[in-house]
């Protein structure tokens, strides 16, 4: 048993960053699973919903408790209001035609990601977390950043409400219900537009959060939107579409897949991503195969 810690100890800090980085891509995404999955709208400005948090932690904290609410208020209501923005851009625009919302969030994203270069600059700019954060603890015999400990807590305590909110409440199954039966929902005197608008606005809600409490870990910089929306993706691939529980999966995974491989294989980490990726979707196109064959 000794023997065998020893050879997994090293290993011990790059898994819980793997933890830490993966929930924060958790929280990231899943803004995207709930618009493109659950609503079926597809966002590519929500790289930049979070880039928006992002640059608001740098500018607005100084190392003190009070800048962090600040700076988590400011970062969700600018990001909200620009998801909500989107989402009555594409509502009127682009409702139901994937190609147009993909052309359209594409060139709000560019727009937007220029915008904020101009704004805070071409340079990654410091993030200063609270002082009290800022400097490490001990687990399992190792020095550990505290931030991303905290992290850690609060961001699986979001994706624990998440789950409750999509799954439990009035609101989470009539988001699910206008996906599967818009009309049916309108029966009931709710508008599945107004649901998709509030969808979206959730979705930027998520995304400026994650942007200020992620800005230790992610960015911000100039290509902090292309990465997080790359990453989102991805995960929405390997989650599968409207999945929460498959998210966490896939975000987790991934955030191993990106840390321990640098840990063990660094210069194949670059494509043990991409490689992961592919492993799983051949897997599953061959679970699918026998039921096209019968069809």
């Amino acid at each position: 048993m000794t023997a065998v810690a020893l050879r997994f100890d090293p290993y011990v800090v790059p898994a819980l960053d793997g933890v830490a980085y993966g929930l924060l891509l958790f929280v990231a995404a899943a803004g995207l699973v709930l618009s493109f999955g659950v609503a079926g709208i597809l966002n590519l400005a929500h790289g930049t919903l979070y880039a928006i948090g992002g640059y608001t932690a740098a500018a607005l904290l100084d190392g003190g408790w009070p800048s962090l609410v600040l700076a988590l208020a400011v970062g969700v209501v600018a990001a909200t209001a620009a998801g909500a923005l989107v989402a009555v851009l594409l509502t009127r625009v682009a409702a139901g035609n994937h190609l147009t919302q993909a052309l359209l969030t594409f060139g709000v994203a560019l727009a937007g990601g220029s915008l904020l270069v101009g704004a805070f600059g071409p340079d990654d700019p410091p993030v200063r977390v609270p002082a009290a954060l800022d400097g490490t603890v001990v687990v399992a015999g190792h020095r550990y950043a505290a931030y991303r400990l905290v992290f850690i807590v609060v961001a699986a305590l979001l994706a624990g409400l998440l789950h409750l909110a999509v799954r439990r409440t009035r609101a989470g199954m009539l988001v699910r219900a206008a996906v599967d039966d818009a009309e049916m929902v309108a029966v009931l005197g709710v508008s599945p537009a107004w649901i998709r608008v509030g969808v979206l606005t959730v979705a930027g809600a998520l995304a400026g959060a994650a942007g200020v409490l992620g800005a230790p870990i992610i960015g911000p910089g100039p290509d902090t939107a292309d990465v997080v929306l790359l990453l989102s993706l991805v995960i929405v691939v390997l989650g599968g579409l409207g999945s929460m529980t498959g998210t966490l999966l896939a975000a987790l995974a991934v955030g191993q897949v990106q840390t321990l491989g640098v840990a063990l294989a660094p210069s194949a980490a670059p494509f043990l991503l991409f490689a992961a990726m592919a492993a799983v979707l051949a897997v599953r196109a061959r679970r699918l195969a026998p039921a096209r064959r019968t069809t």
